[in-house]
């Protein structure tokens, strides 16, 4: 009871502290309110960003470890790059093939080549700038195509190279406009003529613009073997490289077991020694995320450098506040204490006081916050979460707190009688 009627009391002057110096009140809230602001608004972009990479990364397939002539994550920077990584040999067809026939914590197996700039053509229509995946059996099962009609390549298409297609939702929509039926239709792929078989489900854009799928086109990895070089080992082969991709088991917590059984696999196929040093890199899609992460960590202390000063600024103003709110009610400190009021009650009343002033503060950057997500930002979505609202109302808490202690504290030292003979 004592601690609500505290609260009460407390808001109380701290409403009558606003009201009657509003604009004094206003400027020394603002610091507060622009902190609070520069510190959750950055980390809300930065989550919405990590989220939407996520997505982004979702076609990579989940459980799923790539074998490569490159590490993902940028590996030991350029000097690497060059000593190493450019030296290693590209994934290679027969190392699929002896993967698939022994690999037993897999529960699929594919190998697959991308080049880009590509002219895809139907009738007198023609899209450009799309990407061309090589696809082997087992790709659908590792990466989960989303069909929105027709069907994956059969096995008979993918071990004679068949010259069948799948298409992007982007292209599809793009070479046959006005309802047209792709199925059956045949489209030109460097000048070869290749039979649609299936359209991919529309994905939409990332959130920095480009193509999340829907201008990619699937042919049999032999097919693409035919009219592209691929598993040569060329150190400019980076688009047309061949890449081996394995699911791992649900069981495999970590896909440590896969990952084991895949390094050793590889090096008894490429004749490596127990002493020599693998030429090969396995990649996750999570290492995608390590390597842009310190981007993110760079961004997230720059908003708390940023906010924190603003909020250096603003706590100032609050404790300036208090002071003053101790001084007009001296008086009425030394009545309360006249009257049996505790030293605790006339700190913890003057430490709500600050909190509450704070707190305005804080929500006003929360609220600014919150129009952001109003703001499109091509195809970012930006979502104010709840871990950063609470964060932001921690923060303001505490600065309040801190910033009420010292004129609290000398509230209750106050002599009762120097107090209300105090004008």
């Amino acid at each position: 009871m004592l601690i609500i009627l505290l609260i009460f009391e407390s808001l109380g002057f701290a409403w009558r502290a606003l009201r009657s110096n509003l604009l004094r009140t206003v400027l020394s809230l603002l610091g507060v309110t622009i902190g609070i602001f520069s510190i959750i608004a950055v980390l809300t972009l930065v989550d919405s960003l990590e989220r939407d990479i996520k997505n982004s990364l979702s076609s990579l397939g989940s459980d799923v470890i790539y074998i490569d002539k490159f590490p993902w994550d940028g590996g030991g920077g350029g000097r690497d790059w060059w000593k190493s990584y450019i030296k290693w040999p590209t994934s290679s067809y027969n190392e699929y093939r002896f993967l698939k026939a022994n690999m037993q914590q897999s529960t699929a197996v594919c190998i697959y080549a991308n080049t880009g700039n590509v002219n895809v053509k139907h009738s007198e229509s023609s899209i450009g700038q799309i990407t061309i995946t090589g696809a082997s059996d087992g790709y659908d099962k590792v990466f989960g195509i989303n069909l929105e009609s027709g069907r994956y390549f059969s096995e008979s298409e993918i071990s004679a190279g068949r010259e069948v297609v799948i298409l992007g939702n982007g292209i599809a929509t793009s070479l046959f406009p006005d309802g047209e039926e792709p199925f059956g239709q045949q489209v030109k792929i460097r000048n070869k003529k290749f039979s649609v078989i299936g359209v991919m489900k529309k994905k939409g854009q990332n959130a920095f613009g480009g193509d999340n799928g829907d201008f990619v086109c699937f042919i049999p990895y032999d097919a693409f073997r035919k009219i592209y070089q691929t598993g040569t080992g060329r150190w400019f082969e980076f688009q047309s490289r061949s890449i081996i991709g394995m699911k791992g088991k649900e069981t495999d917590i970590g896909l440590v077991e896969l990952e084991n059984e895949a390094k050793g696999l590889i090096r008894v196929k490429r004749g490596l020694k127990p002493w020599d040093k693998e030429n090969f890199a396995m990649n996750r899609p999570e290492g995608i995320l390590k390597a842009i992460g310190p981007v993110f960590n760079i961004l997230t202390i720059a908003g708390w450098i940023i906010g924190g000063f603003s909020m250096l600024v603003g706590g100032f103003g609050i404790a300036n506040i208090m002071f003053v709110s101790v001084k007009e009610r001296t008086s009425i400190i030394g009545l309360q204490k006249s009257l049996g009021a505790k030293n605790y009650f006339i700190l913890t009343q003057f430490l709500f006081e600050s909190i509450f002033l704070c707190l305005l503060g804080g929500l006003a950057g929360l609220f600014l916050v919150y129009l952001i997500t109003f703001i499109q930002l091509g195809n970012l979505t930006i979502v104010l979460g709840i871990n950063n609202i609470v964060l932001g109302l921690t923060v303001s808490t505490v600065i309040g707190m801190i910033a009420g202690i010292v004129p609290a504290a000398m509230a209750a030292r106050l002599d009762p009688v120097a107090a209300i003979r105090a004008t």
